[in-house]
């Protein structure tokens, strides 16, 4: 027991290999967060039309609300009109003046200016001054100066990455990223894709791409680096936990296709569902497997959410709604001005009355430890497995009139009973770890212990 206790504690996604696999089942669960982290929960709120700053140069005020941290806004200009007006305003100073919408400290935009002015006249290579790039990077910096890994600016291109991701369908590699004390990190490579395939594990640190180092990259950029087309590769230089020396790993992007729901018939007529994220479709998709599982007259339930990095915040109250009776609180958000917000069951908790368990661990995080929070909370459902992740913060997509996204942090949440969870995570209620012996015998012991636990509640 002691030589147990002292063995080298090993990362959750360390034990992909041993996860149930939808290859397994004959089909690819090819999830690839990408390559993009840390945008769950979101909370959609796509509305384009916003009020206007009641000044004459409205083309250039998309730059101002970048740089002033003010409040929103949009233009209504065509694409390329800040490019033009910036390239040839005399004075972009005088852009400041007189507007309806005082910032309340103040800030001596001057400097902005002088700075940029500086590159207009002294920098060697004038072709790349590029007015846009150097608006969308002043919009980074600004949200970059937060310090928080999950606000961030997506381009128009990498917005519509983002909503393809969203959709279901792009290439990639099929690793969720976050950031970790500033270190790029993997959250979880997802079953069946080339990430998984390859190697990777939850906790790798990033340290190069392609051979260039990821220091200050934000997360956006890395994925960017990191996808592409179907067939080319992508080099990935990574510490992992335990080791001195790091590793490179070559990677063949794929085609990566989103499932997000996964049901199987365990032994004993027991039904195991696997939900793997929190997107657009995942509720229909879950809503179709639980009616075959009533259908099968399933005796129990193991709910698998290992390795889900999160979603949609909707999708989330929407699978509680499952499993909890009309309106019982699933989840509360306390925004910047101390303001609560109360997300409530929905109705249709047709899951209600049949013994459950879940399983989580490293890779669970946000909608995932929403939901765990939501039914151990209200239902008292043993959460078996590994500490979950610890994203306990909401944020909001703001489109853009340009078609570029900002995504941003509006508020904390909490569990029913009242915890944060923010760089915490849930802890289960039965803790089981895989050890080395576990991953080389590719036995998933934390599968064992669900299927143990829930036979015992079904015979009680």
């Amino acid at each position: 027991m002691e030589d147990e206790k002292n063995e080298l504690k090993i990362s959750q996604a360390e034990k992909s290999a041993i996860l149930p696999k939808t290859e397994d089942r004959g089909e690819l669960n090819k999830l690839n967060w990408a390559d993009k982290s840390n945008f769950s929960p979101l909370r959609k709120d796509r509305s384009s039309n916003r009020n206007f700053f009641g000044f004459v140069l409205i083309g250039a005020l998309f730059f101002y609300i970048g740089l002033a941290w003010g409040k929103k806004t949009s233009v209504s200009d065509s694409k390329g009109r800040v490019f033009n007006f910036v390239e040839n305003l005399a004075d972009p100073k005088s852009l400041f003046v007189n507007t309806n919408n005082p910032i309340e400290k103040k800030v001596d935009f001057n400097l902005f200016w002088e700075a940029w002015e500086e590159l207009d006249e002294k920098y060697v290579d004038k072709e790349k001054l590029d007015p846009q790039k150097r608006l969308y990077g002043a919009i980074n910096g600004m949200i970059g100066a937060l310090g928080d890994p999950y606000s961030s600016f997506m381009d128009p291109e990498e917005s519509k990455d983002f909503s393809q991701e969203m959709e279901g369908e792009f290439e990639g590699i099929g690793a969720e990223l976050s950031t970790k004390d500033g270190i790029l990190v993997i959250i979880a490579p997802i079953a069946g894709t080339p990430a998984d395939k390859a190697g990777l594990r939850s906790g790798d640190k990033i340290l190069e791409i392609n051979k260039e180092s990821t220091a200050n990259l934000t997360v956006d950029e890395a994925v960017r680096r990191i996808r592409g087309k179907k067939g080319t590769e992508v080099v990935l230089t990574i510490l992992r936990e335990g080791d001195y020396q790091s590793q490179e790993i070559k990677i063949i992007r794929d085609k990566i296709e989103i499932k997000s729901v996964i049901y199987e018939k365990k032994e004993e007529n027991i039904a195991y569902l696997r939900v793997t994220k929190f997107a657009e479709n995942t509720s229909k998709e879950f809503s179709r497997e639980v009616a075959k599982i009533i259908a099968d007259g399933s005796r129990g339930l193991i709910l698998d959410l290992r390795s889900n990095p999160g979603g949609y915040l909707n999708s989330a109250v929407e699978l509680a709604s499952k499993f909890i009776p009309e309106g019982q609180l699933v989840v509360s958000e306390k925004g910047r001005d101390g303001d609560n917000r109360e997300y409530r069951a929905l109705g249709g908790d047709s899951l209600g009355n049949l013994p459950t368990v879940v399983l989580i661990d490293q890779g669970s995080a946000s909608a995932s430890e929403i939901l765990a929070g939501a039914l151990r909370d209200n239902k008292g459902i043993k959460l078996i497995g590994e500490k979950s992740f610890g994203k306990g913060s909401v944020q909001q997509l703001e489109d853009l009139k340009d078609g570029s996204t900002m995504r941003i942090t509006i508020a904390k949440w909490f569990t029913p009973k009242g915890a944060c969870i923010h760089e915490v995570g849930l802890e289960p209620d039965i803790k089981v770890e895989f050890s080395k012996e576990d991953i080389a015998n590719k036995r998933d012991v934390q599968l064992e212990r669900a299927l143990e636990e829930l036979k015992n509640q079904i015979k009680r």
